[in-house]
């Protein structure tokens, strides 16, 4: 990707919010990708489910893609330009995500800061239509990065509660609130500063399905124990949210 380019990707996200590669995957490789999920889908027999790595990611296009070194240096030049110096390490977590059914609608609207600075979301199958479509919910660039890992862990605790999560709902259906709002296309990336941004999915309607898949890059808290720590209670938590059904709220 040219220099101009990736200027206004970190020029829009810094300022608006988010940017968005429109059509940034093929028809031929957004339909390999639904056809992925549709088999994993079925697997799962209607509930939700997430893979943090693994092969059911790396056998698919989404494996490729994260090994892509234009991506990668996609990914590196965007972080760079948001945090002032190179990454401390260029592995990028993958993560397929899939709601369907009623189990991921009681974990919708759970609000979280990433733990990486680059968030790069590629939707597979969102609804079009209709109220609940899953839409994304952006409160952006809200926080700067933290030079102390002890104090992000402190601010994610405080937000990243059940009861945090109902009053921040609450606020925004009264109208207190005002986040970003977006419907997502698939086969478009968007890309936000995840670690700034307080962000959650809308409810999805349980007759359809929405499978999106994230691309984690650039923890600037990497290597310190708490982070590791909890990367792995996330990633605890994701595997057992996928054998009961449920969608975890991290």
């Amino acid at each position: 990707m040219e220099a101009p380019a990736l200027q206004l990707i970190t020029y829009e996200i810094s300022n608006k919010g988010s940017a968005c590669i429109a059509n940034f995957l093929t028809s031929d490789q957004l339909k390999s990708l639904k056809e992925s999920v549709r088999a994993e889908a079925e697997k799962h027999k209607g509930s939700y489910f997430a893979h943090h790595g693994g092969s059911e990611i790396e056998s698919s296009l989404l494996g490729a893609l994260g090994a892509s070194p234009e991506f990668r240096n996609m990914l590196e030049s965007v972080y760079q330009a948001g945090a002032g110096q190179a990454a401390y390490s260029n592995e990028i977590l993958k993560v397929l995500r899939c709601v369907q059914g009623t189990s991921g609608r009681r974990e919708s609207n759970c609000f979280h800061y990433d733990a990486s600075l680059v968030t790069a979301l590629l939707p597979i199958e969102i609804p079009q239509d209709g109220v609940d479509r899953g839409d994304l919910l952006l409160f952006p660039n809200g926080r700067r990065i933290r030079s102390n890992v002890l104090i992000n862990v402190l601010e994610k605790a405080l937000l990243q509660n059940a009861l945090s999560r109902k009053l921040i709902s609450a606020a925004i259906r009264h109208n207190f609130l005002h986040p970003q709002k977006l419907q997502l296309v698939p086969g478009n990336l968007y890309l936000f500063w995840g670690y700034r941004t307080l962000h959650a999915n809308e409810p999805c309607d349980p007759d359809h399905r929405r499978a999106t898949a994230i691309f984690h890059f650039g923890d600037p808290h990497a290597g310190s124990l708490a982070t590791r720590l909890i990367l792995k209670l996330n990633q605890r938590r994701a595997r057992r949210a996928t054998a009961l059904g449920t969608q975890p709220a991290a």
